[in-house]
């Protein structure tokens, strides 16, 4: 079988690998208060260029999203998102368990426009009675987005600047950050996204790591106590150097960057491949995953050979498919994928 269901099918990069099993029986003192922890959020902060920012690892995407957004938002408000965002379709309700509301907006490939942020606020001040409902008290987006589509600098700098004029943080999901960055026609860097957004996370997971996400807050006012909310929201690890370890290795001698690079070279060349081939993009994804619309019949021959999703209900003549890469795909994996079409 072919194997393109998903980036975090195998184990972890094997640098990574090698970094654990070298200091397997090194003893260190827990919950990232180790020398690895302090060395990986030194190096993040150098490529953020952002000295004063608060780094906090964690061990899951779901859990960082759901605990910087509690940690973000007052009792009473809740987190503006775009309908097809992670945190309103598959985090299986984890924001609303924590008692925050996801208000909805309307999704440009899967991004927030700036201008509708700008009117719901607004709207929703305008109206007399809205105390009686649910704020808006932050902004959540990703980078990509759920479709692989990725924020313009020019976009991400309109969406700071309508945050800024509403006093309300601006938050970026990076569980794919790696795959954004090594895009050839991004044009924002790491930099930028610490210097627009007042929280983002630099996503492990899915870009080599065994586990983890790395929480960088420019403005650590804004997630005062995080530390105890963290641990409530189950996200704590007590053998903590194992994140630091793995975040210190992704980001010596460009690891993360190289990751990405490859996993997008790989899925551009699939994506040229479908095209040549007259199979038709569900979107136009730059990064690392790749949607196209596909005969039924020609998804259940696929499916015979490779592992995929399918996006949403199946159709009655077409269907949508993602193919996903990452570092632990392999050129033959993709040539044989290509050769089957």
């Amino acid at each position: 079988m072919l194997y393109f269901d998903n980036d975090y099918l195998c184990g972890a990069h094997p640098l990574i690998m090698k970094r654990l099993n070298e200091t397997n029986m090194e003893p260190t003192v827990g919950y990232g208060l180790d020398p690895y922890c302090e060395s990986a959020r030194n190096k993040i902060r150098e490529a953020c260029g952002a000295p004063d920012a608060a780094v906090h690892f964690l061990v899951g995407g779901t859990q960082t999203n759901a605990t910087v957004i509690d940690g973000l938002l007052a009792r009473h408000e809740g987190v503006l998102a775009v309908d097809s965002s992670h945190v309103n379709v598959h985090e299986s309700g984890a924001i609303e368990a924590s008692g925050h509301k996801v208000l909805v907006l309307p999704s440009h490939d899967g991004k927030v426009a700036a201008e509708d942020v700008d009117k719901y606020i607004t709207d929703f001040y305008g109206d007399e009675t809205y105390e009686h409902m649910v704020a808006p008290g932050m902004v959540y987006i990703s980078q990509p987005t759920e479709y692989g589509t990725l924020y313009t600098l020019e976009e991400l700098e309109a969406l700071s600047a309508v945050c800024h004029k509403h006093s309300i943080p601006l938050y970026a999901d990076g569980a794919r950050l790696g795959y954004a960055l090594a895009a050839p026609e991004n044009d924002v860097t790491i930099k930028d996204m610490a210097r627009l957004c007042d929280v983002f996370y630099i996503g492990g997971t899915k870009v080599g790591a065994l586990f983890g996400e790395a929480v960088v807050c420019t403005r650590p006012d804004l997630l005062k106590h995080f530390f105890p909310l963290v641990k409530q929201h189950g996200a704590l690890l007590a053998k903590g150097r194992l994140l630091g370890l793995q975040f210190d290795t992704l980001f010596t001698d460009n690891l993360y960057m190289n990751i990405g690079a490859h996993a997008v070279r790989l899925a551009l060349k699939l994506k040229q491949a479908f095209v040549a081939k007259g199979y038709e993009t569900f979107i136009d994804s730059p990064t690392n995953q790749q949607f196209f619309r596909l005969p039924n019949d020609k998804i259940d021959y696929l499916a015979e050979y490779a592992g995929f999703s399918v996006c949403g209900a199946r159709g009655e003549t077409h269907s949508i498919i993602r193919l996903v890469t990452s570092w632990s795909t392999r050129e033959e994996d993709v040539d044989a994928l290509i050769k089957l079409l």
